[in-house]
């Protein structure tokens, strides 16, 4: 008896891996998923601990007295008319954002080998539960930092911007999250092939951070050397981030669009590269 060849199969497996990967209604479908992997990765990354969750704001906090000890009273760089505190907070929330993000999913592969060799489900699930429990993380760090800020605000001669700038800041958790994203999976490829990339990405990270104006403006950058701090896509986000919240940011228009073209054509080709790459990862991690 023949074999209709017309069927249509609920699932079908196949030697070939797609550029594509999952559709978005795949997706959708593991969403009760990645609700779980995030409250799963939040109380582990706690669990065990005198403080819990403070620790999401006791880090910025530390590293907020040493920035203003260090830079801004021993070093003396100029913040402009910001004030110290506000102007290093700023910077280490968002930093903390594309840090946290980037790092966490570039090991996704590595950590997660153990889950991707014994149930199937769609494997771009887990960066993306990764980074929205780092973006619950800045949330609880931005609160705080609006907290400063409207003491600032309040009980000081600190003029603030106008506060109709802050509807900027979505944006600019847009592209952060994207380009922390966008690098994390291509490194994840990366690690999960070559294991000594992973300490590329940590020296990587702290020297970056130097080549991002996080705790220096901008404008304070000598000009024969600003081209280099302006090839960073992530300087013109920052300083569009301050300048919604503290009403000072050198930016351009242009540079925005330089930002958005490299973010976009980064996410795009890290997606291709994941999809692609995914199922043979699992083989030699």
């Amino acid at each position: 008896m023949p074999v209709s060849t017309n069927r249509k199969w609920d699932w079908e497996i196949k030697a070939q891996t797609s550029w594509w990967g999952s559709s978005p209604q795949e997706l959708w479908s593991y969403r009760h998923l990645l609700v779980g992997l995030v409250r799963r990765d939040f109380l582990l990354g706690y669990q065990q601990t005198i403080l819990g969750p403070l620790w999401v704001l006791l880090q910025p906090i530390m590293t907020l007295i040493t920035y203003v000890i260090v830079f801004g009273k021993v070093v003396s760089i100029s913040t402009g008319q910001a004030p110290l505190v506000l102007f290093y907070l700023a910077g280490i929330v968002l930093w903390n954002l594309f840090n946290d993000a980037f790092t966490g999913t570039s090991s996704t592969f590595r950590d997660n080998v153990h889950i991707f060799s014994k149930v199937y489900f769609p494997r771009l699930v887990m960066p993306f539960a990764q980074l929205s429990g780092f973006l619950i993380s800045f949330g609880i760090q931005f609160f705080f930092f609006l907290l400063v800020w409207t003491y600032y605000v309040l009980f000081t001669p600190w003029q603030n911007p106008s506060t109709e700038r802050f509807l900027i800041v979505p944006l600019v958790i847009v592209l952060v999250g994207a380009q922390s994203l966008g690098l994390g999976l291509i490194f994840s490829v990366l690690t999960g092939k070559y294991r000594d990339v992973k300490f590329i990405v940590g020296l990587g990270v702290r020297l970056l951070m130097f080549l991002t104006p996080v705790i220096y403006p901008l404008q304070y950058v000598a000009a024969k050397w600003r081209w280099i701090v302006e090839l960073n896509p992530l300087t013109p986000v920052f300083e569009l981030f301050r300048w919604a919240l503290l009403g000072q940011g050198l930016v351009t228009s242009g540079q925005l669009l330089y930002s958005a073209f490299f973010t976009l054509a980064l996410l795009v080709g890290a997606l291709l590269a994941f999809n692609k790459q995914g199922d043979k990862i699992i083989d030699v991690v």
